[in-house]
Formats: structure tokens, sequence, C-alpha cells
């Protein structure tokens, strides 16, 4: 009897104990579900109100009717209003540290070309790290940069363009839309490659850059082949060659700068929508699959192939992992050339 009272005391004991860890692990999970729900709901709620997509320039630059195109999409599917809103400066870091330091809630986005990831490391004080500060929503174009001159300058070729520039040392100019743009880096990048030194007369934003080449202020530039387009079918410019590695189907008879007398130059120039880091997930996918619905459709693919650029789909992972090897490409060649 004793020996069945033991062993009945140790049953119950064993019992109690697993019964005692069922309830703590059913209490665990039940919090641990709760706490999600914030969040899950957060995500389910997006958006509750407008959005404001940030580009990082003064108005009407060559990426900004992306953005509009983008914004109408992406008002058509969330039924919110999205707002373009331009804040320059700083050759676009002003705007792309407003974003940086915006709440990660979805609700305040960057619209920024690849000049996005040269900035930090021209600018070595700059607070906000294209890779950390952060999270890639998705590619919206790429496109080739175009080597053009005003038609004054007596040049027909990127050899002859070489030859006038070793011929007139420091004389010959270029615009860009301002310190550590891509058309900045891209210049500094050609001058190098060639052995000669180019002024460089920086302008706040693309747009006023683009509007001195035309008139005659400088002498040439790297520009957006979108922008371009126009002027060199009426022949207020010059096309001498494109900065990629291939040639541009919509400028199929302008070759690359690099088979053109410059071999190994290339420039890749796109445009991307980032959000702040720690964003939610569900919310970056779900700008991701939205703006790569409202891309696809037919009235924007027409819209696209008569501005010249190609439509750049991506997952947010694989866009963080182009962003990543931009940031590690361009921080080791601005600081080999000491571009500032």
């Amino acid at each position: 009897m004793n020996i069945n009272r033991v062993e009945m005391s140790f049953y119950s004991i064993t019992c109690g104990r697993t019964i005692t860890s069922l309830r703590v692990s059913i209490l665990a999970f039940a919090v641990t579900t709760l706490g999600f729900l914030p969040a899950i709901a957060h995500a389910q709620a997006y958006p509750g109100k407008p959005i404001r997509i940030i580009v990082p320039f003064q108005s009407g630059g060559s990426m900004e009717s992306i953005v509009r195109l983008v914004g109408q999409k992406l008002t058509a599917a969330f039924g919110q209003p999205i707002v373009i809103e331009n804040r320059p400066g700083a050759g676009g870091m002003v705007g792309t540290e407003f974003v940086a330091k915006s709440p990660n809630d979805g609700y305040t986005l960057l619209a920024t070309p690849s000049a996005f990831v040269m900035n930090a490391a021209i600018h070595k004080n700059s607070s906000y790290d294209p890779v950390r500060d952060f999270e890639a929503v998705t590619l919206l174009v790429s496109y080739p940069l175009v080597l053009v001159i005003h038609p004054s300058l007596p040049a027909r070729s990127v050899k002859t363009l070489i030859s006038l520039a070793k011929a007139q040392p420091g004389i010959l100019n270029y615009s860009s839309g301002g310190l550590g743009t891509s058309n900045h880096v891209a210049a500094e990048l050609f001058a190098n490659m060639i052995g000669v030194r180019l002024a460089h007369v920086p302008y706040k934003g693309g747009g006023p850059a683009f509007t001195a080449l035309i008139s005659g202020e400088v002498h040439l530039m790297f520009a957006a082949s979108q922008t371009a387009a126009p002027f060199l079918k009426s022949g207020r410019l010059r096309v001498l060659g494109v900065s990629t590695a291939k040639r541009s189907r919509f400028l199929s008879e302008v070759p690359t700068i690099a088979e053109a007398g410059v071999p190994g130059f290339e420039v890749n120039s796109w445009s991307a929508l980032f959000a702040p880091a720690g964003t939610p997930a569900a919310i970056v996918k779900s700008l991701n699959a939205e703006v790569g619905k409202g891309m696809s459709q037919p009235d924007v693919s027409e819209v696209l192939d008569k501005q010249g650029v190609e439509r750049s789909p991506g997952t947010p992972d694989e866009v963080a992992s182009i962003i990543r090897i931009e940031a590690a490409k361009w921080t080791k060649v601005i600081r080999m050339m000491e571009i500032q």
C-alpha cells in the first residue's frame, strides 16, 4: 500500500508539471500571436491615408514624369492620393535625408536616380547610408546616359572630342545636376579615363543643367537619354555616345562610348523607389506588387517606349542586392578618382 501511495504521488506530481507546462506554452503562444496582431492589422489596413513620394530634385527633371505615372497607378490601386513632393538640394541629399529620417510606416517614400548610391561616397559626412537606412521597394526604369554636346562645338565623334579636349586642357566644360549626381560622376569618369581635365559647372538639378547645355552656356553633358531625345531629333544637340556597355535599342545607331574610343567605360543609370529602413515587409511587398502591375500596363509601356527607357522589374530582395553592388562599385571608383 505504501508503494502504491508513492507511485500515485509521483504520477500526480508528473501530471501536474505536464499540465502546468502545457498551460505556459499556450499562454506564450497567445502572447506571441497577440504581439503580432497590431503589425498584421497595420499591414492589412495600409494605406489608410495619402502617401508622399519625395523626389530629391527640382521639378522638371527626367525622372519626374515616370514618378507621376507611378503615382497615378498607385492611386488607382490603393484608393488613396499619392502626393509627389520635390525636395531639392545638395545634389539630392536633402530630400534623401528627409526620407531616411521619416517614420517607417510606408507613408513617405523616396523616388531617386542612381545618384543615390554615388552621393554618400562623395559626401563623407553624409548622415545616411544607401544600404543601411533604406528598404528597396522596386526599380522603376533603367536607361543610358548620353554624351551630348552643343552644336557649336566642332566635334562629331568621341575621338574628335577627346582630341579637342587634349588640345585645350581645362577649357571644355560640362554641366551637371549637382555634386554627386550621375551626370557629374559619369563626366569625371570619362575625363579620368581619357586623361584630361574638364571644368565642372554644377546646377541645382538636372533640368537647369540641361537648359544650360541647350542655351550654349556649357559645351557638353552626360544627360539622361529620355531628356535629350527630342533635342537630338531637332538638331539642337549632337549625341556622340551612350554610357552603357551595350547600345540602346532606342538609339541603335549611336555607338557606346566604350566602342567609340574609351574602352571599359560604362555607367548604368536607373530610377528606383525606396522606403525608410524598418518599413514592414508586407507594406514593401504590397508597394512592389502594385507598382509592377501599374508599370506593366499598355498605356505605361507606350509612354516608356516614347521616352526611350526600359522597365526594370524585380523583387525587393533582388533590388536590394543591386543597390549593394552599385554602392560598393561607385564607392570604390569615386574614392580612387578622388571626386569631390
